[in-house]
Formats: C-alpha cells, structure tokens, sequence
C-alpha cells in the first residue's frame, strides 16, 4: 500500500493523538455523535479492531507538530458479502484545519482502497456538516441515503446523510 507522504499506519503509541483529536472534534457538534470524549482506554479496542484492510492511517505533518489528523477504515456491515465495501472516516485538529488535509486524506484513502480490497467506500456525515459533504462529494461520493433525525444533539434532531462512491 503507497501511502502520501506524512501519512503512515496508526500504531499503538498513536493512539493518545488519535483521541485527542477526536475528542476535540466534539464540541462543534459536526463530526460524531459522541457528546462528552472519551478516555484512550474506552477506544483500545476499537482501535484493535482496524488492522488488514480496515486500517487507521495518522498524518505527521513534521515530528515536532505529531499527529495532526487521521483516517480509518471501518466495516460498513459485519457481514462477510459487506467486506468489499468500507466506511472512511477522516478527523482533523482544529488547528490545523483550513489547510487542505481533508481534500489530501480522502484522495489517499480512495487510492489506496483497491490496495485493501475495498470496491465502494461510505461516509456518514451530519447532515448540517456542509463543509465535509461538499468534500466528499467534490471525489465523487453520490448521495446514497439520508437518516431523519436520528441523533439528538443538545437536544436538536439531526440527521445523517449517507454518501457513497463506487471505485
């Protein structure tokens, strides 16, 4: 798998990083459903579960910067007729956002997904997330479906659109 520069496989020791940038995803209400963060302990296990063809992949913009983003693979379904098709997921430090990393990271992820055998990839985005859908679909992720309100956040419905490309 030919990865961009900057960007490697996740490796235990990343994942302090990988949660803080997701826990400071949190508050602006676009990125997850998580409300409150959560603890390098409570996603051990999640991240054991990416390894092979559901990697997560971290971006270094320099050693002394770190981990400043990353992305993941993730099973759409846990059902092996499914495993052709994926679900990417991309997380941003807000410091670092505004500078293309997302538009980078997706293009590494769709080139990469024939490398792990994936056929289709899937995205889930809030359906108030604007920047991320013009994202996504701007590498040709079609919308697939939309769930009406299905998440409550700070007591507001929301609902999450499905996105999805075929390679």
């Amino acid at each position: 798998m030919k990865l961009i520069a900057g960007l490697e496989l996740a490796q235990q020791q990343d994942l302090d990083a990988i949660v803080r940038i997701y826990n400071d995803s949190i508050p602006g209400r676009l990125a997850t459903a998580d409300t409150e963060p959560v603890t390098v302990s409570s996603r051990r296990e999640w991240f054991e579960s990416h390894h092979g063809n559901r990697p997560i992949l971290v971006f270094r913009d320099s050693e002394e910067e770190g981990i400043i983003a990353w992305v993941s693979f993730s099973d759409f379904y846990g059902r092996p007729a499914y495993q052709a098709t994926a679900e990417v997921s991309i997380y941003i430090d807000p410091a670092c956002q505004g500078r293309g990393l997302g538009k980078s990271l997706l293009e590494a992820a769709i080139e990469i997904a024939p490398d792990l055998e994936l056929t289709r990839l899937v995205a889930y985005i809030f359906s108030h997330n604007e920047p991320s859908i013009r994202l996504f679909r701007r590498f040709g992720f079609d919308d697939w479906g939309k769930l009406p309100d299905v998440a409550l956040l700070d007591g507001n419905p929301t609902s999450v659109s499905i996105l999805g490309r075929v390679l």
